[in-house]
């Protein structure tokens, strides 16, 4: 690697000349050997005279070869001097992404004991909501402020996986009211399917009717669609009751964000 490629600031992205020539050494390497330079001008934006001067200086400098009118290749010297600061802008990224990104990144957690800032944690998903403790987990971060137990939590450079699994769905198809509407759902079936289900949600007022009868009030109505959706995402074993004009519609939805779903017979016989 060349002196000063370890440090992108000090080579080539303080100086636009040096990006301008950068990008032409990658522009006559891509389309070598017949360069077009008034492409090359457009795509960076300058005139195509600028783009010949910097051939030019190239080409004195030993970076490009030229054999003829409009034909170019870029030299060893010129590849190394690319691949040299290729790697420092590589260095630069990696950089942005684990030290700076990661260092203003928080992510809040409710804190599954009482924590202190500075704290070593393991987080983890519980019941659709991100915690964070002193026990060891498979992804780990730092406490940024004191936090008693069940309060929110800030968590800093965020490493490693995070245990997650999706939530089943369960979709549970009402009538409208024209074709009996929750008349024509058992209840004592409807009771079985919501046991031990972490959320419910009912579309139209006839589900929300057949889910009373069966003595559960649902946990969302209004959006319930989107919020069967988010919940599932975050781990969180859904069943949804809903009215059948609305079924196909929702089953699109579902296929479409990739989540899988059982649908259940619900009517009376």
């Amino acid at each position: 690697m060349t002196p000063g490629a370890k440090d992108p600031l000090n080579s080539v992205l303080r100086s636009k000349r040096e990006v301008s020539r950068l990008q032409i050494l990658v522009e006559i390497a891509e389309h070598q050997p017949a360069v077009r330079q008034q492409e090359i001008a457009v795509k960076l934006g300058v005139t195509p005279q600028a783009i010949s001067e910097y051939i030019r200086e190239l080409t004195d400098e030993g970076m490009v070869s030229a054999s003829g009118r409009g034909n170019y290749e870029v030299t060893k010297t010129g590849i190394e001097w690319v691949l040299a600061n290729a790697e420092s802008l590589e260095a630069y990224a990696r950089h942005i992404r684990r030290d700076i990104i990661q260092q203003v990144s928080v992510w809040p957690a409710i804190a599954a004991e009482n924590l202190r800032a500075g704290d070593e944690v393991g987080v983890f998903m519980k019941g659709g909501f991100l915690y964070a403790s002193k026990k060891p987990q498979q992804a780990t971060g730092t406490v940024v402020a004191d936090a008693k137990k069940d309060e929110d939590v800030g968590v800093a450079r965020l490493n490693g996986i995070i245990e997650h699994h999706e939530g089943s769905i369960r979709i549970c198809k009402v009538p409208r009211i024209q074709h009996g509407g929750s008349r024509k759902v058992d209840p004592e079936k409807l009771k079985k399917v919501i046991h031990g289900a972490g959320f419910v949600a009912a579309v139209g007022l006839e589900a929300y009717i057949a889910l009373r009868a069966a003595g559960k009030k649902p946990d969302l109505f209004f959006g319930a669609r989107e919020g069967t959706i988010e919940a599932a995402f975050h781990g969180i074993d859904c069943v949804i009751v809903i009215v059948d004009e609305e079924f196909t519609d929702f089953l699109k939805r579902l296929e479409g964000v990739g989540l899988s779903y059982a649908i259940v017979d619900l009517f009376a016989p």
